[in-house]
């Protein structure tokens, strides 16, 4: 299955009979489904459709959603005529005649320029009709966004396992290491044993219960064990696809949680800079991440 970005621009564009619909979707990083629609009065109506719409194509994201509305028919408006009032002003003009005598000079063309006798009235839209063309260019344009969330998650999953390999590489050296921060105890220990008792005898059997008990306290083996296995769960939710988010961000937090532990086990500068490099690569992993759906 693809794994998604949850940034990207998608438009889709349904015509019909002088009717045209276009609609604009525009997503970043959320960590649900939330929906921003701003809709033309003459589409309120079909707000919840335009919803559920986008929401069997899209997962998660924050998303703008834009609808634009044009009406190019030549028909779209028709004349309508008040005969009742027409009526009373043709009434009107026959009383004056025969009462005061004047000439009744009143035509139809007379009759149009009065106000409010003919109107323009806008014929009203067909909400199926409607509702199907803004359907039409939403599924086009959650199409467009779903090809730029997926061409940029999957160069998002590129850039994160060349990062995981990075870490993999780094945690052998350690390993290597800690043998060698054992090493450097037991020596600076004897040097301030011998310092400080100078003539007396060592208690060797004292000294090694000495670095045996720091061995157990600052062994980092048990964390880089579960850093292996992180990477490998890490690496196989990866592999299966579809929305791995929220998984990997879990996974995430519980690599920082272990690179932490073992920078605050040891104190050998060489394990230090990998402790430094190691976060580092976690927290922007931890970042990149939280840009996919």
């Amino acid at each position: 299955m693809a794994i998604y970005s949850m940034t990207g621009y998608g438009k889709g564009i349904a015509e019909s009979n002088g009717l045209k619909v276009t609609v604009e979707l525009k997503s970043v990083n959320h960590r649900f489904l939330d929906l921003n629609i701003k809709l033309p009065k003459v589409f309120s109506f079909a707000e919840d459709v335009l919803r559920k719409t986008i929401q069997s194509g899209v997962g998660r994201g924050h998303i703008d959603v834009y609808v634009n509305y044009e009406d190019n028919r030549q028909d779209k408006c028709s004349l309508r005529i008040d005969y009742d009032l027409a009526q009373q002003y043709v009434d009107a003009a026959r009383q004056l005649n025969e009462k005061f005598g004047v000439t009744n000079n009143l035509y139809a063309n007379e009759i149009l320029r009065i106000p409010e006798v003919v109107t323009q009235v806008a014929n009203e839209e067909d909400e199926q009709t409607l509702t199907n063309l803004l359907v039409e260019a939403c599924k086009q344009a959650i199409e467009n966004i779903n090809k730029m969330r997926r061409l940029e998650g999957e160069t998002l999953i590129k850039d994160l396992l060349q990062k995981i390999q990075g870490i993999k590489k780094a945690l052998p050296e350690i390993q290597k290491l800690s043998p060698v921060t054992l090493e450097e105890y037991r020596q600076k220990l004897m040097e301030r044993i011998a310092e400080y008792l100078k003539d007396v005898p060592i208690d060797e059997v004292r000294l090694i219960n000495e670095v045996a008990f720091y061995s157990d306290k600052f062994c980092t083996d048990e964390e880089i064990t579960r850093l292996y296995t992180h990477i490998s769960h890490f690496e196989k939710i990866v592999g299966d696809g579809g929305a791995v988010g929220k998984k990997l961000d879990f996974i995430v937090q519980e690599m920082n949680r272990e690179s932490n532990t073992i920078g605050s086990k040891c104190n050998n500068a060489q394990i230090t800079e990998y402790v430094v490099f190691l976060k580092s690569e976690i927290e922007k992993i931890r970042e990149q991440v939280q840009n996919l759906e």
